[in-house]
């Protein structure tokens, strides 16, 4: 997905940043340039722990959106927030580390130098992704109902794509307006060179006997990048087009691979996370038990049956955030807006995302993976399975605590929210890593503080 790199320019170039203020600090302070012996002199730790502290807070201050819609005034609201967020935290890790203790004198002057670096980097970034000139220029080939949703999502995507117009090569039925249909005067590649286009996208609902190979060929052959719409689809939004893909495409495309070393440093990733979860709920777990005790009657935790790996089901336990007798009633149905069923307290712990903390219990017992799709409860499953494509290769790994969905797509309440939160689950399949992984954690820390998609 192009905006994950672009993500890993932006942190890129704010570590950089956070670098260079610490010799220009000291720079600052002495009033002389610095000698490499004296910024190594500032330790290690210090040097690596202020780089990861500045990205990781901008991170949470929300600094790596989408910077096509930023103005700089926004910018630089996001800059004092990181600010304010990295002054208090390192004043409070300066007294209690002794790592940090020489860089007392020059820290002030290393996150002022930082801020004004980072507003700079992140105004030319945006003035660079909204110069026309850089503007990718896209030709799709096919008129149908498939070419038609490529074109509406070009404009949606912040990686600056233009749409050069659509060429039609078979009898299609048309689903794309009549004058962005371009003329095809000298054959495909002409019509590319005189659009100027960067890359194909080819959309055919029906290839056999339509798919003009050698025209193709010839502007692939010539430099002109060529990409089918569930590539191109995948590529800008994040996420799989399930109704154009096959599964000779899973086959054959790149990723759907999870290596026997990655399952192994995935496993011991998610007992070490487990462990720290654990041991940072422990003194939160009083006042949590007596809250949900004091708000209903019933029991502290909850159990309930869902679907994991292999198929295979599980009890998930969480905070009881409805009441005792919630589905006598009703049975298993999905939790909707404002549901009458959650508690008070419940409704705080939803939203806060605490009721979930149990479930480092889960990782631990090997359930659970940190970050996976979420897991469903079988009556759900059942009945999704029959309805959408595709379904059951979602449980090809471990469930999460967290995963690309949930941090991508609001809380699913029906068949239709099963499907978009599908195709998230299939992409972070297809390209599952760890450093994706600690990517989807970072965004699960934002959800949770900025409280969105919970129920």
């Amino acid at each position: 997905m192009e905006s994950r790199y672009r993500i890993i320019l932006l942190v890129l170039g704010d570590a950089l940043a956070a670098l260079l203020s610490l010799p220009a600090a000291l720079f600052v302070k002495n009033g002389r340039i610095p000698t490499l012996g004296e910024v190594h002199g500032l330790g290690n730790v210090m040097i690596v722990g202020f780089v990861l502290i500045l990205v990781f807070l901008s991170f949470l201050a929300q600094f790596y959106g989408n910077h096509r819609e930023l103005f700089a005034r926004e910018i630089a609201v996001k800059t004092g927030v990181s600010l304010g967020m990295s002054s208090i935290f390192l004043s409070m890790v300066s007294f209690t580390s002794p790592a940090y203790g020489q860089g007392n004198g020059i820290l002030p002057y290393a996150i002022l130098i930082f801020g004004l670096l980072q507003f700079l980097c992140h105004v030319l970034y945006r003035v660079w992704v909204n110069f026309p000139g850089f503007a990718r220029r896209v030709l799709i080939l096919g008129v149908g109902p498939i070419a038609g949703h490529m074109g509406k999502i070009i404009p949606m995507t912040d990686d600056n794509y233009v749409l050069s117009g659509y060429v039609n090569c078979s009898n299609e039925c048309c689903q794309v307006p009549q004058n962005s249909i371009l003329r095809n005067e000298g054959g495909l590649y002409e019509t590319v060179r005189r659009e100027r286009a960067d890359k194909i996208v080819v959309s055919l609902s029906e290839r056999r006997g339509t798919f003009p190979f050698r025209e193709v060929m010839a502007c692939k052959l010539n430099g002109v990048e060529v990409i089918d719409a569930p590539s191109f689809y995948e590529q800008v939004t994040g996420k799989l087009l399930l109704e154009g893909i096959n599964p000779s495409w899973i086959i054959f495309s790149d990723g759907f691979k999870v290596r026997t070393w990655h399952r192994i440093a995935k496993r011991i990733t998610d007992i070490l996370c487990a462990l720290i979860g654990i041991l940072a709920t422990l003194p939160l777990l009083p006042f949590i038990l007596l809250a949900i005790r004091l708000d209903s009657p019933g029991p502290f935790f909850y159990g309930q049956e869902r679907v994991g790996e292999k198929e295979k089901n599980f009890v998930l336990y969480k905070f009881r955030t409805m009441r005792a007798d919630a589905e006598s009633e009703t049975g298993a149905v999905w939790a909707q807006e404002n549901d009458s069923r959650i508690t008070r307290v419940g409704s705080i712990l939803r939203k806060s995302r605490i009721d979930e903390l149990p479930q480092f219990i889960n990782v631990l017992r090997g359930d659970m993976s940190m970050v996976g799709p979420r897991p469903e409860r079988p009556e759900f499953v059942g009945k999704l399975k029959e309805v959408i494509p595709y379904y059951s290769e979602r449980h090809f790994v471990k469930p999460g605590v967290t995963g690309w969905a949930q941090v991508r797509y609001p809380y699913g309440a029906s068949v239709e929210d099963a499907l978009e939160k599908l195709r998230y689950d299939l992409y972070y399949i297809k390209h599952i890593s760890l450093t994706f992984d600690l990517m989807i954690i970072l965004e699960t820390v934002q959800v949770v503080l900025f409280r969105r998609g919970a129920r």
